[in-house]
C-alpha cells in the first residue's frame, strides 16, 4: 500500500523506522529485534540505507519480508550520492521487482573524502537528483523525502532550506518526514512557513526517544537540533540510571506524540533504533489515541 494512501486515513496512526545489519555478522542480532516490531503491525515500516550502499541488499530483503510475513507496509530507503547511475538505475529496477511501492529518497551523507572531492565530477549531488531520477522510471513509487524542521546542519539560514524542499516536492515528491526535534514548537512554526511556501504535501513528523543519556550528544551532533531546558533536566537527572533514563525517555516521546496529535498531526514516525521494547511502551501509551 502506498503511504499517501495510509496518511488520508482520518486517524491518528504510529509508524517505526528500522535499520539494516552494518555487516553481515550482526544479521542474526538485527533481525529479531526488527521482527518483533514489525509484530507491533504499526501503519507502516521504513527500512534504512546501509552507509555508502554497502549493506543496501538488506534494505531490500527486510523491507520484502516485513510487507509478506507481517503484512505491514513497507518503505525502503535509497541514497544516491555515494552512487553512479547505473548503480541507481539498479537499484530502482531491484525495488519494482520486489513489489517496493514506497521509497525515501536521500542524498545520503558525505564521507570525508567526498567533501574533499571535485562534486562536479558526481552523477548525483542532492535528493532531488534521485526524486526526478524515480519519477522519470517506468515504476509507479510513492516518494518520500527529509526535511530539517530547524536548520540543515549544511545550510547558512532556513529559508534556503525550505527552498530546495519545494524544489523537490515539485519535482515529485508525494510527503516529508522530518529530522528528529525535541520541541514541538519548532515543528508548529517549520509547519506554517513551508505551507506559505506553497508546500503542501503531507508532511509527518520523526520522534527519536532518547533512552540513554549518551545518545543525547549523538542526536544533536547528526542534527543540530534544540535541546529544550526541560529535557536537559531529565538527562541530568535519570542520565545515570538505565532504567530511569528508559522510563523518562519513553514517557517524554510519548508526550511529544500526544501533543501533536492533540494540534492536527495525524501520523508520527518513530525512530526505533530497533528497539521493540521502547517501540512497545511508546505504542502501549498511545493506544487508546491510534485506536480511535
Amino acid at each position: 500500500m502506498k503511504i499517501v494512501k495510509i496518511l488520508k486515513n482520518n486517524r491518528c496512526s504510529l509508524s517505526f523506522e528500522v535499520f539494516p545489519p552494518k555487516a553481515s555478522s550482526t544479521f542474526d542480532e538485527v533481525k529479531p529485534a526488527i521482527e518483533k516490531i514489525a509484530k507491533l503491525k504499526p501503519s507502516f515500516m521504513s527500512v534504512t540505507y546501509g552507509a555508502g550502499g554497502g549493506t543496501s541488499q538488506y534494505t531490500l530483503d527486510i523491507a520484502k519480508d516485513i510487507r509478506n510475513r507481517y503484512g505491514v507496509p513497507t518503505m525502503a530507503h535509497l541514497t544516491c550520492v555515494s552512487s553512479n547511475k547505473q548503480t541507481v538505475a539498479e537499484k530502482i529496477n531491484a525495488l519494482k521487482a520486489a513489489g517496493i511501492q514506497n521509497v525515501m529518497a536521500l542524498r545520503g551523507d558525505l564521507t570525508p573524502e567526498m567533501k574533499l572531492s571535485d562534486a562536479s565530477k558526481w552523477d548525483y549531488k542532492h535528493a532531488i537528483d534521485l526524486v526526478r531520477e524515480l519519477k522519470e522510471s517506468d515504476a509507479d513509487f510513492c516518494i518520500g523525502c527529509a526535511c530539517y524542521p530547524e536548520v540543515h546542519p549544511e545550510s547558512p539560514h532556513q529559508k534556503e532550506d525550505i527552498m530546495y524542499l519545494k524544489e523537490k516536492v515539485d519535482a515529485g515528491c508525494d510527503f516529508i518526514t522530518t529530522q528528529m526535534f525535541f520541541d514541538n514548537n519548532l515543528l508548529y512554526n517549520f509547519l506554517y512557513k513551508i505551507r506559505e511556501a506553497g508546500i503542501t504535501v503531507p508532511v509527518i513528523p520523526g520522534i527519536m526517544p532518547i533512552t540513554r543519556a549518551v545518545q543525547l550528544e549523538r542526536a544533536i551532533k547528526l542534527s543540530g537540533s534544540f535541546i529544550p531546558q526541560r529535557f536537559k533536566a531529565l538527562v541530568d537527572r535519570f542520565g545515570g540510571d538505565d532504567f530511569a533514563m528508559m522510563q523518562a525517555g519513553v514517557a517524554y516521546a510519548t508526550d511529544q506524540i500526544i501533543d501533536l496529535y492533540a494540534n492536527g498531526v495525524q501520523n508520527v514516525h518513530l525512530y526505533t533504533m530497533n528497539k521493540p521494547e521502547v517501540a512497545r511502551a511508546i505504542q502501549n501509551n498511545l493506544s487508546s489515541i491510534i485506536n480511535k
